[in-house]
């Protein structure tokens, strides 16, 4: 059973690797020349996905991928008080199993996983979709068509597919009041093992450096008082409204807004919004990841929800032996209150992390110093162990599906 996967970041490798391991032929398509290293930024991975990077024999090369961060170090706005924060202890507070690691570093994990079972396409993208009762004839931006038997999104936010299948992005999304910028800059602050920042009334900026990393990362997280006019691919547009809400806040920002972003090797820019659809699924199609419940970046745990959602899809096409009409409503039933519930997280933490008021301010310096002074034991409780709480990610039990080929295996046309 043939089977085309749009995406090569996290959820479309995770989705090839269990479906081929089940003995269906995938193909990934993916429009970048090649496997992404644009700089990325650092993501998290709590349990259930650690989990399943176990069970994919990945966890040695995910662990010691990891960025080594201890410590963050924050400084309120107009302050030189410095409040620092023991990110083991943090983590420990929201998962059991965890780990941060940088995007590009994941992806290339995960492809290097992948690469000798599944067909990949790169400098391509679907450019049409037609589906009959027996499959989908799919075109391409560069390449011939082809016919599959399936075909999956799996390709972020502004899904290609989705916008093909569903209809234009603007119908399913939802913005929930922030933005994330990060670019790539030389580690000129020397740091290694932590995150040194600072912190305002609806703006942060921070910079970090990985244990395996030559360069840093600088973030940039900010609440405007309205949603802001730009296209997603106008970098010119997005450097210069960074410049605007961060005007005047000290610390390291003003190099940072200057001579760091004009040469910065990698920018990236996006509003923090969910996806909320009724259906993930149409037809032969269906979506995976954040093409189909970005919960928002940098506030939802996307990358762990997009993990889970990979290996439950491919799990479910595998119990129904690829039939599809089963396995999407099985795996939309699944994973639906995972996504539910990390939607509501999100929308909280985008608040906490970006307060809007002064108190806001002093609640979230007076969190981070709660987290650093009490047991672990006593900051879950604090914390909230209940639905949509801060340790939603390990209240999640994955589902045993089976464990090797139940499909013939024939080569992808």
């Amino acid at each position: 059973m043939r089977v085309l996967i749009s995406g090569a970041s996290v959820a479309g490798p995770v989705l090839a690797y269990w479906l081929t391991r089940y003995g269906f032929a995938v193909t990934v398509v993916e429009r970048a020349p090649a496997l992404r290293k644009a700089g990325g930024h650092a993501v998290d991975l709590f349990r259930p996905a650690m989990d399943i990077v176990d069970r994919m024999g990945l966890i040695e090369p995910v662990q010691a991928c990891g960025t080594g961060t201890e410590r963050l170090t924050l400084r309120p706005e107009n302050s030189d008080r410095l409040h620092e924060l023991e990110v083991g202890r943090l983590m420990r507070v929201v998962s059991d199993r965890h780990v941060e690691i940088m995007r590009d570093d994941l992806g290339e994990i995960f492809y290097e996983a992948t690469r000798h079972d599944a067909e990949y396409v790169f400098g391509d993208s679907i450019s049409a979709v037609a589906e009959d009762p027996g499959g989908v004839d799919v075109a391409f931006e560069r390449g011939a068509p082809r016919r599959f038997d399936l075909v999956i999104g799996a390709d972020g936010l502004h899904s290609n597919v989705r916008r093909l299948v569903f209809g234009p992005e603007s119908r399913f999304s939802t913005w929930i009041g922030a933005y994330l910028a990060v670019m790539s800059i030389p580690n000129y602050l020397g740091l290694r093992d932590r995150m040194d920042g600072v912190t305002g009334v609806n703006r942060m900026a921070a910079v970090y450096g990985g244990a395996r990393m030559d360069d840093a990362r600088a973030i940039f997280l900010f609440r405007p008082a309205a949603e802001l006019d730009y296209h997603h691919r106008d970098v010119d547009r997005q450097k210069e409204l960074l410049r605007r809400e961060f005007a005047g806040l000290g610390w390291e920002v003003p190099r940072l807004l200057g001579e760091e972003l004009d040469r910065a090797s990698a920018f990236y820019f996006d509003s923090i919004t969910q996806l909320r659809m009724d259906t993930w699924s149409r037809g032969r199609v269906s979506l995976v990841g954040d093409a189909g419940y970005c919960p928002g970046p940098a506030v939802g745990g996307s990358t762990s929800l997009a993990v889970v959602g990979a290996y439950v899809l491919a799990g479910e096409l595998a119990e129904a032996r690829g039939d599809h009409t089963r396995a999407f409503p099985a795996y939309e039933r699944e994973i639906g209150d995972y996504v539910r519930r990390s939607r509501a997280f999100a929308v909280g933490a985008a608040k906490r992390l970006i307060p809007a008021t002064r108190l806001g301010l002093w609640s979230l310096v007076q969190g981070v110093r709660l987290v650093n002074h009490v047991p672990t034991p006593v900051a879950r409780a604090l914390a909230g162990l209940g639905g949509g709480g801060m340790r939603l990610h390990d209240e999640v039990a994955l589902k045993d599906y089976p464990r090797g080929p139940v499909m013939e295996t024939g080569a992808a046309r």
